[in-house]
Protein backbone atom coordinates (compact mmCIF):
# COMPACT_ATOMS: atom_id res chain seq x y z
CA UNK A 1 0.00 0.00 0.00
CA UNK A 2 1.09 3.68 -0.96
CA UNK A 3 2.35 5.47 1.82
CA UNK A 4 0.98 8.89 2.63
CA UNK A 5 2.90 11.65 0.98
CA UNK A 6 3.05 13.57 4.16
CA UNK A 7 5.41 10.62 5.14
CA UNK A 8 7.52 10.13 2.44
CA UNK A 9 8.05 13.81 3.40
CA UNK A 10 9.28 13.08 6.56
CA UNK A 11 11.22 10.23 5.41
CA UNK A 12 13.07 12.53 3.51
CA UNK A 13 13.16 15.48 5.47
CA UNK A 14 16.19 14.52 7.28
CA UNK A 15 18.69 13.85 4.45
CA UNK A 16 17.91 17.17 3.06
CA UNK A 17 18.54 18.92 5.70
CA UNK A 18 21.63 17.51 6.68
CA UNK A 19 23.17 16.21 3.55
CA UNK A 20 26.38 18.20 3.18
CA UNK A 21 29.27 17.33 0.42
CA UNK A 22 32.62 17.51 1.56
CA UNK A 23 34.83 19.21 -1.56
CA UNK A 24 38.43 18.43 -1.70
CA UNK A 25 41.20 18.85 -3.56
CA UNK A 26 40.34 17.16 -7.07
CA UNK A 27 36.29 17.29 -6.56
CA UNK A 28 34.38 17.17 -9.69
CA UNK A 29 32.82 20.07 -8.32
CA UNK A 30 36.24 22.22 -8.53
CA UNK A 31 36.29 23.79 -12.25
CA UNK A 32 39.57 25.36 -11.94
CA UNK A 33 38.95 26.96 -15.20
CA UNK A 34 36.85 29.78 -13.43
CA UNK A 35 40.36 31.14 -11.84
CA UNK A 36 41.58 34.02 -14.14
CA UNK A 37 45.19 35.06 -13.84
CA UNK A 38 45.33 38.69 -12.81
CA UNK A 39 45.95 40.72 -9.70
CA UNK A 40 42.78 42.56 -8.05
CA UNK A 41 43.14 45.14 -5.24
CA UNK A 42 40.77 45.22 -1.87
CA UNK A 43 40.41 47.86 0.50
CA UNK A 44 39.71 46.88 4.05
CA UNK A 45 37.21 48.47 6.44
CA UNK A 46 36.46 48.28 9.62
CA UNK A 47 32.83 49.17 10.05
CA UNK A 48 31.11 50.27 12.90
CA UNK A 49 27.43 52.22 13.81
CA UNK A 50 27.56 53.07 9.97
CA UNK A 51 31.31 54.83 9.99
CA UNK A 52 33.59 53.04 7.80
CA UNK A 53 36.96 53.23 8.81
CA UNK A 54 39.69 52.22 6.01
CA UNK A 55 42.43 49.41 7.40
CA UNK A 56 44.44 49.21 4.82
CA UNK A 57 44.27 47.03 1.89
CA UNK A 58 45.60 43.92 -0.04
CA UNK A 59 46.60 42.74 -3.72
CA UNK A 60 45.98 39.01 -5.02
CA UNK A 61 47.94 37.94 -7.97
CA UNK A 62 46.81 34.79 -9.51
CA UNK A 63 49.29 32.93 -12.27
CA UNK A 64 49.44 29.74 -13.62
CA UNK A 65 52.55 28.26 -14.78
CA UNK A 66 52.10 25.01 -16.32
CA UNK A 67 50.53 22.38 -14.27
CA UNK A 68 50.84 24.57 -10.89
CA UNK A 69 49.23 27.84 -9.89
CA UNK A 70 50.84 30.72 -7.94
CA UNK A 71 48.65 32.80 -5.37
CA UNK A 72 50.43 35.70 -4.20
CA UNK A 73 48.37 37.95 -1.54
CA UNK A 74 50.23 41.19 -0.27
CA UNK A 75 48.75 43.61 2.52
CA UNK A 76 49.19 46.73 3.47
CA UNK A 77 48.10 48.96 6.41
CA UNK A 78 45.99 52.10 6.47
CA UNK A 79 49.65 54.01 6.32
CA UNK A 80 50.74 52.54 3.08
CA UNK A 81 53.06 50.10 5.29
CA UNK A 82 53.85 46.58 3.88
CA UNK A 83 52.73 43.91 6.89
CA UNK A 84 52.66 40.85 5.25
CA UNK A 85 52.65 38.20 2.38
CA UNK A 86 51.34 34.68 1.73
CA UNK A 87 52.63 33.12 -1.03
CA UNK A 88 50.96 29.49 -2.10
CA UNK A 89 51.12 27.28 -5.03
CA UNK A 90 49.31 24.42 -5.82
CA UNK A 91 48.27 22.20 -8.64
CA UNK A 92 46.51 24.44 -11.39
CA UNK A 93 43.48 22.04 -11.87
CA UNK A 94 42.68 20.03 -8.63
CA UNK A 95 44.14 22.87 -6.32
CA UNK A 96 46.08 20.56 -4.41
CA UNK A 97 48.24 22.19 -2.43
CA UNK A 98 52.26 21.94 -3.03
CA UNK A 99 53.57 25.02 -1.00
CA UNK A 100 53.07 27.68 1.10
CA UNK A 101 55.22 31.16 2.86
CA UNK A 102 53.96 33.55 4.99
CA UNK A 103 56.18 36.38 5.41
CA UNK A 104 55.78 38.90 8.00
CA UNK A 105 57.58 41.47 10.32
CA UNK A 106 58.46 39.23 12.85
CA UNK A 107 59.20 35.60 11.12
CA UNK A 108 58.68 33.57 8.18
CA UNK A 109 56.82 30.61 7.38
CA UNK A 110 58.24 27.73 4.41
CA UNK A 111 56.02 24.96 4.30
CA UNK A 112 56.41 21.76 1.80
CA UNK A 113 53.21 19.72 1.46
CA UNK A 114 53.33 15.76 0.80
CA UNK A 115 52.82 13.15 3.63
CA UNK A 116 54.67 14.28 6.41
CA UNK A 117 54.48 18.41 5.58
CA UNK A 118 57.77 19.75 6.09
CA UNK A 119 58.96 23.08 7.05
CA UNK A 120 60.79 26.07 8.92
CA UNK A 121 59.69 28.60 10.96
CA UNK A 122 62.40 31.75 11.17
CA UNK A 123 61.96 34.19 13.45
CA UNK A 124 63.74 37.86 12.53
CA UNK A 125 64.69 38.42 16.12
CA UNK A 126 67.42 36.06 16.36
CA UNK A 127 65.87 33.35 17.81
CA UNK A 128 66.62 29.74 16.60
CA UNK A 129 64.93 28.27 13.67
CA UNK A 130 62.06 26.03 14.35
CA UNK A 131 62.19 23.07 12.00
CA UNK A 132 58.61 21.58 10.94
CA UNK A 133 57.25 18.29 10.72
CA UNK A 134 53.50 17.88 10.47
CA UNK A 135 51.46 14.92 9.75
CA UNK A 136 47.66 16.17 9.54
CA UNK A 137 45.14 13.31 9.08
CA UNK A 138 42.83 13.16 5.55
CA UNK A 139 43.40 15.82 2.72
CA UNK A 140 42.11 19.34 2.94
CA UNK A 141 43.59 22.42 0.74
CA UNK A 142 45.25 25.69 2.05
CA UNK A 143 43.71 27.80 3.56
CA UNK A 144 45.44 30.93 1.48
CA UNK A 145 43.46 29.09 -1.79
CA UNK A 146 40.17 28.47 0.22
CA UNK A 147 38.40 31.46 -1.41
CA UNK A 148 39.39 30.58 -4.93
CA UNK A 149 38.04 27.27 -4.00
CA UNK A 150 34.81 28.49 -3.68
CA UNK A 151 34.40 30.48 -7.02
CA UNK A 152 35.19 27.26 -9.05
CA UNK A 153 32.16 25.78 -7.46
CA UNK A 154 29.10 25.32 -8.72
CA UNK A 155 27.06 27.63 -6.57
CA UNK A 156 23.55 27.92 -6.62
CA UNK A 157 20.71 28.32 -4.13
CA UNK A 158 20.83 26.27 -0.96
CA UNK A 159 24.63 24.65 -2.17
CA UNK A 160 25.85 23.30 0.95
CA UNK A 161 29.48 21.62 1.28
CA UNK A 162 32.32 21.22 3.55
CA UNK A 163 36.00 22.61 3.01
CA UNK A 164 38.70 21.12 4.83
CA UNK A 165 41.36 23.77 5.68
CA UNK A 166 44.98 23.25 6.55
CA UNK A 167 46.27 26.40 8.26
CA UNK A 168 49.50 26.15 10.84
CA UNK A 169 49.37 28.55 13.55
CA UNK A 170 51.75 27.45 16.62
CA UNK A 171 51.00 24.38 16.87
CA UNK A 172 51.23 21.15 14.35
CA UNK A 173 48.42 19.14 16.51
CA UNK A 174 46.10 21.12 15.12
CA UNK A 175 46.48 22.08 11.71
CA UNK A 176 43.05 20.97 10.03
CA UNK A 177 39.49 22.45 10.39
CA UNK A 178 36.44 23.08 8.08
CA UNK A 179 35.24 25.56 6.39
CA UNK A 180 31.43 24.79 6.12
CA UNK A 181 29.57 26.74 3.20
CA UNK A 182 25.92 27.18 4.87
CA UNK A 183 23.92 29.10 2.53
CA UNK A 184 24.02 30.57 -1.20
CA UNK A 185 21.36 32.98 -1.87
CA UNK A 186 20.69 35.27 -4.69
CA UNK A 187 22.09 38.75 -4.14
CA UNK A 188 22.37 42.11 -6.37
CA UNK A 189 25.43 43.62 -5.78
CA UNK A 190 25.91 47.11 -6.57
CA UNK A 191 29.52 48.64 -8.10
CA UNK A 192 30.12 52.29 -8.07
CA UNK A 193 32.31 52.18 -11.20
CA UNK A 194 30.36 49.01 -13.07
CA UNK A 195 26.84 48.96 -11.91
CA UNK A 196 24.77 46.01 -11.03
CA UNK A 197 25.92 42.44 -11.19
CA UNK A 198 23.94 39.42 -10.28
CA UNK A 199 25.86 37.80 -7.76
CA UNK A 200 25.54 34.86 -5.03
CA UNK A 201 25.72 35.69 -1.27
CA UNK A 202 27.62 33.01 0.12
CA UNK A 203 27.44 32.34 4.16
CA UNK A 204 30.54 30.46 5.48
CA UNK A 205 31.48 28.86 8.58
CA UNK A 206 34.90 28.46 9.99
CA UNK A 207 34.62 25.70 12.01
CA UNK A 208 37.01 26.31 14.17
CA UNK A 209 36.98 29.56 15.57
CA UNK A 210 32.88 29.91 14.73
CA UNK A 211 33.57 32.93 12.52
CA UNK A 212 30.92 33.19 9.90
CA UNK A 213 32.01 35.03 6.75
CA UNK A 214 29.69 36.80 3.95
CA UNK A 215 31.22 36.69 0.26
CA UNK A 216 29.49 38.35 -2.71
CA UNK A 217 30.54 36.15 -5.78
CA UNK A 218 29.39 37.21 -9.13
CA UNK A 219 27.27 34.56 -10.87
CA UNK A 220 29.00 35.42 -14.38
CA UNK A 221 32.66 35.71 -13.44
CA UNK A 222 33.25 34.51 -10.44
CA UNK A 223 34.79 37.05 -9.28
CA UNK A 224 34.78 38.18 -5.34
CA UNK A 225 33.38 41.48 -5.02
CA UNK A 226 33.37 41.38 -0.96
CA UNK A 227 34.14 39.43 1.46
CA UNK A 228 32.45 40.42 5.16
CA UNK A 229 33.43 39.19 8.77
CA UNK A 230 32.74 40.10 12.36
CA UNK A 231 36.26 42.01 13.83
CA UNK A 232 35.05 42.17 17.14
CA UNK A 233 33.54 44.61 19.51
CA UNK A 234 30.37 44.99 16.96
CA UNK A 235 33.19 46.07 14.71
CA UNK A 236 32.32 44.49 10.76
CA UNK A 237 35.35 44.08 8.90
CA UNK A 238 34.21 44.30 4.91
CA UNK A 239 37.25 43.71 2.28
CA UNK A 240 35.90 45.83 -1.35
CA UNK A 241 36.92 44.83 -4.41
CA UNK A 242 38.45 47.78 -6.23
CA UNK A 243 37.99 46.36 -9.38
CA UNK A 244 41.89 46.92 -11.03
CA UNK A 245 40.34 45.33 -14.58
CA UNK A 246 38.31 48.43 -14.97
CA UNK A 247 39.42 50.02 -17.79
CA UNK A 248 36.22 52.09 -19.35
CA UNK A 249 38.70 53.95 -22.04
CA UNK A 250 40.87 52.20 -23.70
CA UNK A 251 43.69 54.28 -25.32
CA UNK A 252 46.54 54.92 -23.05
CA UNK A 253 48.10 57.98 -22.56
CA UNK A 254 51.95 58.55 -23.02
CA UNK A 255 53.06 60.85 -20.49
CA UNK A 256 56.43 60.92 -22.07
CA UNK A 257 55.44 61.69 -25.72
CA UNK A 258 53.19 64.61 -24.38
CA UNK A 259 55.71 65.89 -22.53
CA UNK A 260 58.09 66.28 -25.80
CA UNK A 261 55.39 67.88 -27.31
CA UNK A 262 55.31 70.72 -24.98
CA UNK A 263 59.32 71.22 -24.84
CA UNK A 264 61.06 69.75 -28.18
CA UNK A 265 59.35 72.29 -30.50
CA UNK A 266 60.44 75.29 -31.94
CA UNK A 267 56.82 76.61 -32.49
CA UNK A 268 54.71 78.96 -30.25
CA UNK A 269 51.07 80.13 -29.45
CA UNK A 270 50.78 83.41 -28.98
CA UNK A 271 46.61 85.13 -27.91
CA UNK A 272 44.60 87.12 -26.00
CA UNK A 273 41.53 85.79 -23.33
CA UNK A 274 38.75 88.25 -23.23
CA UNK A 275 34.75 87.51 -22.53
CA UNK A 276 32.37 89.64 -24.83
CA UNK A 277 29.13 90.84 -23.78
CA UNK A 278 26.11 90.87 -26.36
CA UNK A 279 22.90 91.55 -26.13
CA UNK A 280 20.70 88.55 -24.52
CA UNK A 281 17.31 88.17 -24.49
CA UNK A 282 14.99 91.60 -23.03
CA UNK A 283 18.41 92.79 -21.06
CA UNK A 284 20.12 95.99 -23.41
CA UNK A 285 24.12 95.48 -21.92
CA UNK A 286 25.82 98.54 -21.45
CA UNK A 287 29.20 97.45 -22.74
CA UNK A 288 27.98 95.78 -25.92
CA UNK A 289 30.82 94.46 -28.11
CA UNK A 290 33.58 95.61 -24.99
CA UNK A 291 36.32 93.07 -24.57
CA UNK A 292 36.48 92.37 -21.06
CA UNK A 293 40.39 91.37 -20.57
CA UNK A 294 41.59 88.29 -18.57
CA UNK A 295 43.73 90.25 -15.45
CA UNK A 296 47.22 90.57 -15.35
CA UNK A 297 48.12 87.00 -13.95
CA UNK A 298 45.67 84.98 -14.81
CA UNK A 299 46.82 81.84 -15.46
CA UNK A 300 46.54 79.79 -19.09
CA UNK A 301 46.96 76.19 -19.73
CA UNK A 302 47.59 74.20 -22.39
CA UNK A 303 47.84 70.75 -22.86
CA UNK A 304 48.58 68.38 -25.84
CA UNK A 305 45.38 66.50 -27.29
CA UNK A 306 45.27 62.84 -27.84
CA UNK A 307 43.11 60.16 -28.28
CA UNK A 308 43.31 59.34 -25.04
CA UNK A 309 41.62 62.85 -24.07
CA UNK A 310 38.72 62.54 -26.57
CA UNK A 311 37.80 59.17 -25.29
CA UNK A 312 37.86 60.38 -21.79
CA UNK A 313 35.97 63.41 -22.52
CA UNK A 314 33.22 61.09 -24.19
CA UNK A 315 32.99 58.52 -21.83
CA UNK A 316 31.83 61.13 -19.16
CA UNK A 317 29.87 62.77 -21.10
CA UNK A 318 27.80 59.36 -21.69
CA UNK A 319 28.06 58.76 -17.61
CA UNK A 320 26.83 61.82 -16.77
CA UNK A 321 23.92 61.55 -19.46
CA UNK A 322 22.85 58.49 -18.08
CA UNK A 323 23.36 59.85 -14.33
CA UNK A 324 23.75 56.22 -12.99
CA UNK A 325 27.71 56.17 -12.53
CA UNK A 326 30.44 58.16 -11.27
CA UNK A 327 32.49 59.73 -13.79
CA UNK A 328 35.69 57.93 -14.70
CA UNK A 329 39.24 59.78 -13.05
CA UNK A 330 41.50 61.32 -15.59
CA UNK A 331 44.81 59.31 -15.42
CA UNK A 332 47.11 60.85 -12.83
CA UNK A 333 49.89 61.57 -15.41
CA UNK A 334 47.82 64.01 -17.59
CA UNK A 335 48.15 66.49 -15.08
CA UNK A 336 52.13 66.70 -15.31
CA UNK A 337 51.61 67.27 -18.66
CA UNK A 338 49.65 70.29 -18.54
CA UNK A 339 51.95 73.30 -19.01
CA UNK A 340 51.12 76.84 -17.70
CA UNK A 341 51.49 80.71 -18.60
CA UNK A 342 50.11 83.45 -17.46
CA UNK A 343 48.77 86.80 -18.66
CA UNK A 344 51.48 89.50 -18.99
CA UNK A 345 49.40 92.77 -19.73
CA UNK A 346 45.78 94.42 -19.19
CA UNK A 347 45.39 93.54 -22.69
CA UNK A 348 45.15 89.80 -21.89
CA UNK A 349 48.04 88.49 -23.75
CA UNK A 350 49.67 85.45 -22.75
CA UNK A 351 52.32 83.30 -25.11
CA UNK A 352 53.78 79.64 -24.84
CA UNK A 353 56.73 78.35 -26.78
CA UNK A 354 58.71 75.34 -27.85
CA UNK A 355 55.96 73.53 -28.93
CA UNK A 356 56.10 70.77 -31.74
CA UNK A 357 53.30 70.02 -34.56
CA UNK A 358 50.42 68.86 -32.82
CA UNK A 359 46.71 69.59 -31.60
CA UNK A 360 46.75 71.63 -28.00
CA UNK A 361 43.48 72.20 -25.48
CA UNK A 362 43.66 75.87 -24.37
CA UNK A 363 42.12 76.66 -21.52
CA UNK A 364 41.51 79.54 -18.41
CA UNK A 365 39.18 80.37 -15.87
CA UNK A 366 38.81 84.37 -14.83
CA UNK A 367 36.29 86.99 -13.49
CA UNK A 368 35.05 89.78 -14.29
CA UNK A 369 32.13 92.31 -13.96
CA UNK A 370 28.88 92.10 -16.46
CA UNK A 371 27.28 95.36 -16.65
CA UNK A 372 23.77 95.55 -18.41
CA UNK A 373 20.55 97.96 -18.39
CA UNK A 374 16.68 97.03 -18.09
CA UNK A 375 13.34 98.20 -18.02
CA UNK A 376 10.78 97.44 -15.91
CA UNK A 377 7.40 98.20 -14.82
CA UNK A 378 7.07 101.43 -12.63
CA UNK A 379 3.20 102.18 -12.88
CA UNK A 380 -0.10 102.20 -14.86
CA UNK A 381 -1.35 105.37 -16.67
CA UNK A 382 -4.99 105.90 -17.32
CA UNK A 383 -7.18 107.63 -20.36
CA UNK A 384 -10.17 109.60 -18.46
CA UNK A 385 -13.45 110.18 -19.61
CA UNK A 386 -14.57 113.93 -18.70
CA UNK A 387 -16.82 112.40 -16.36
CA UNK A 388 -14.39 110.50 -14.25
CA UNK A 389 -14.51 107.22 -16.16
CA UNK A 390 -11.80 105.62 -16.80
CA UNK A 391 -11.60 104.89 -21.05
CA UNK A 392 -8.40 102.28 -21.04
CA UNK A 393 -4.87 101.53 -18.97
CA UNK A 394 -1.49 101.22 -19.94
CA UNK A 395 1.85 100.09 -18.26
CA UNK A 396 4.57 102.73 -17.88
CA UNK A 397 8.06 101.57 -17.56
CA UNK A 398 11.16 102.87 -16.25
CA UNK A 399 14.94 101.84 -17.13
CA UNK A 400 18.21 100.94 -14.69
CA UNK A 401 21.58 99.79 -14.85
CA UNK A 402 23.19 97.19 -13.09
CA UNK A 403 26.31 94.86 -12.83
CA UNK A 404 27.17 91.34 -11.89
CA UNK A 405 29.73 89.32 -11.24
CA UNK A 406 30.79 86.47 -13.97
CA UNK A 407 33.51 84.08 -15.01
CA UNK A 408 34.56 83.72 -18.01
CA UNK A 409 35.27 79.40 -18.38
CA UNK A 410 37.21 79.14 -21.86
CA UNK A 411 38.42 75.77 -23.80
CA UNK A 412 39.75 76.12 -27.11
CA UNK A 413 41.54 73.74 -29.87
CA UNK A 414 44.45 75.13 -31.39
CA UNK A 415 46.48 73.18 -34.37
CA UNK A 416 50.41 73.78 -34.61
CA UNK A 417 50.61 72.48 -38.90
CA UNK A 418 54.02 72.53 -38.64
CA UNK A 419 57.38 73.21 -36.97
CA UNK A 420 58.48 76.47 -36.81
CA UNK A 421 55.27 78.33 -36.73
CA UNK A 422 53.92 80.95 -34.66
CA UNK A 423 49.73 80.68 -34.05
CA UNK A 424 47.98 83.51 -32.91
CA UNK A 425 44.78 82.46 -31.21
CA UNK A 426 42.28 84.47 -29.51
CA UNK A 427 40.78 82.55 -26.03
CA UNK A 428 37.11 83.83 -26.08
CA UNK A 429 34.05 83.82 -24.07
CA UNK A 430 30.93 85.34 -25.53
CA UNK A 431 27.75 86.10 -23.22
Amino acid sequence: MQKPLKSIFLLLLPFACFAQKTVLPGNPDINAKRLKPGKSLFTIYYVKDQTWTKKGSYTNELTILGNEMYFITNYIDEKEKWYKKRTSVADAKTLSPVSYKSEGLKNVLDLKFGNPVTGKEHFLNGEKDKQLEIKPTGKYVDFNIAELLFTTLPLDVGYKATVPEFYYGSSPDSVLSNYLIKDVKSYLHYSPKTGKHESWLVSVLEEESGVIYTYIIDKKDHRIWQREMPAGGGTIEICTNEELDYLPIESKFDKEENLNKLEKGNSAIVGTAFARDHNKGSLAVVNINRAQYAPIGTVVSILPNSPYIQEWKEVNRKIRKGKKLPEVPIDPNVAACIKTTKVYDDKGHFEFTNLMPGEYILFTTFGYTHRYSYQYRSGTSYLMHPSGAVLSSSPTYGSASASSGATAEIESIVTIRKDGDKVDVSLKEVR
